[in-house]
């Protein structure tokens, strides 16, 4: 039985619906130094490794967005971008070798903007991934800017086995976009996404942010009619966040409110066109839905390349450091950069699972999406019971938040959109502390 108390959620939902982006647990703000060192060998060697997700992350943007405190910078160097992608090569044969027999599912290039790589090391990264032993053929998903959805690199894309391409628009109202300090405009953003269309990838997904400094619900409608114009099979409706040592954490604006107003006009509207809910942020389009996927979030890994990628075991989480501000990030991608080949050997910095927080992230990642808590699989894998683990969680249905559906566990219409603060009750006290205690460079 877990004996780490969980705090009342009444008590949370009493306070605002955005307390704490919830995409991943835990977050890296948790993470420490390992001592000693963790050799991958020896921790992959019993994992499951039949079907893994590949992560090749890019750390290179064209500006900086005043919401991101993702792990990137802007450069324009082309000789550090090379060094960097010779340092991806080095460090994949070394993990691969790490790794052994090994199988992947999925694969997705992330950043930062991947497509802002020089097309010819755009090309040497779908290469890395085949020296890795992936498969071309399985699903791969690549994020792009409209600055750089370049005819070129979309083709080049489409070529080597890409059938998902997600653009992070945020806004089509350009005075919002400006508000963000994110340099594009409408007419650029419309033609990257005619380019996308054009090229024929399957999935097209479209970001777009709500409670942007001067945005209104009507705007925020306007936005979202603007993307459906484009017949994206997937949008995300992400809830702005204003973190410390960002562009927008660093003024002394107030934001009106709107978020909870814009997400349900949203929602609703998406709703209305077609699309099915299946997270708070994701929506996809019913003809459009996949079947159930090879990789599951909740049971099986991922493993991470490059300055920023983390990578996932059953008992341990691990990446490189973290930071936000741009001369610790530039640091730490040079010593990424002067890592020996040995030195990839070893997982330096990250968190390890117990089995309380091993069954919290199986929750977690469960009740946040529209699968739900499968109590039978829970108890096969954990052998326990949900409610004896976690009795607390019975409160989601005395305040109806949550509902069974025979073996399942599931959020109700009114508990998704509290998603973020379900998301962050279930965090342990431990990962809390760790997550309050780092000092956010």
């Amino acid at each position: 039985m877990i004996t780490t108390q969980i705090p009342s959620l009444k008590s949370k939902i009493s306070q605002s619906p955005y307390q704490a982006y919830v995409y991943s647990y835990p977050h890296k703000t948790a993470y420490r130094p390992l001592t000693p060192p963790v050799n991958l060998a020896q921790l992959w060697s019993d994992q499951d490794k039949s079907a893994l997700f590949l992560y090749i992350h890019i750390p290179f943007c064209e500006m900086r967005c005043g919401f991101c405190n993702l792990f990137t910078t802007v450069t324009h160097n082309e000789d550090f971008v090379t060094q960097y992608v010779k340092t991806l090569q080095r460090q994949a044969q070394r993990v691969k070798s790490a790794l052994g027999k090994s199988s992947f599912a999925r694969f997705a290039i992330g950043g930062g903007t991947p497509t802002q790589l020089p097309i010819q090391h755009l090309e040497t990264i779908f290469n890395i991934a085949e020296t890795m032993g992936a498969n071309l053929n399985i699903p791969i998903s690549v994020e792009v800017s409209p600055e750089t959805a370049t005819q070129d690199k979309l083709k080049l894309l489409r070529e080597r086995g890409a059938d998902r391409i997600s653009i992070g628009v945020q806004s089509f109202i350009e005075s919002e976009v400006l508000a963000t300090q994110r340099r594009q405009t409408t007419p650029q953003v419309e033609a990257a996404l005619g380019r996308i269309k054009e090229a024929g990838f399957p999935t097209l997904n479209i970001d777009l942010i709500y409670g942007l400094p001067g945005q209104t619900v009507e705007t925020w409608l306007q936005s979202i009619r603007a993307a459906l114009r484009f017949q994206p099979e997937e949008i995300y409706l992400y809830p702005l966040y204003v973190r410390p040592l960002t562009g927008l954490g660093r003024t002394d604006k107030e934001w009106d409110d709107i978020r909870l107003a814009c997400y349900r006009a949203g929602r609703q509207l998406l709703l209305s066109k077609g699309y099915s809910q299946v997270s708070m942020r994701m929506f996809q389009r019913w003809e459009n839905n996949p079947a159930s996927p090879v990789y599951c979030c909740q049971a099986d890994g991922m493993v991470g390349l490059g300055c920023g990628a983390r990578s996932y075991t059953d008992t341990l989480h691990y990446s490189n450091d973290y930071a936000v501000g741009v001369k610790e990030i530039k640091g730490i991608l040079q010593a990424y950069i002067q890592n020996s080949d040995e030195a990839f050997d070893f997982a330096n910095y990250g968190f390890k699972l117990d089995g309380n927080e091993q069954r919290r992230r199986y929750i977690l990642l469960s009740l946040l999406s529209d699968e739900g808590l499968n109590f039978a699989s829970y108890q096969q894998r954990f052998n326990s019971s949900v409610y004896i683990d976690f009795p607390e969680l019975r409160e989601l249905k005395q305040l109806n938040l949550g509902m069974e559906d025979g073996e399942i566990l599931r959020l109700t219409e009114a508990g998704v959109e509290l998603s973020d603060v379900i998301g962050a009750w279930l965090f342990s006290e431990r990962v809390l502390e760790l997550m309050y205690g780092y000092e956010l460079k």
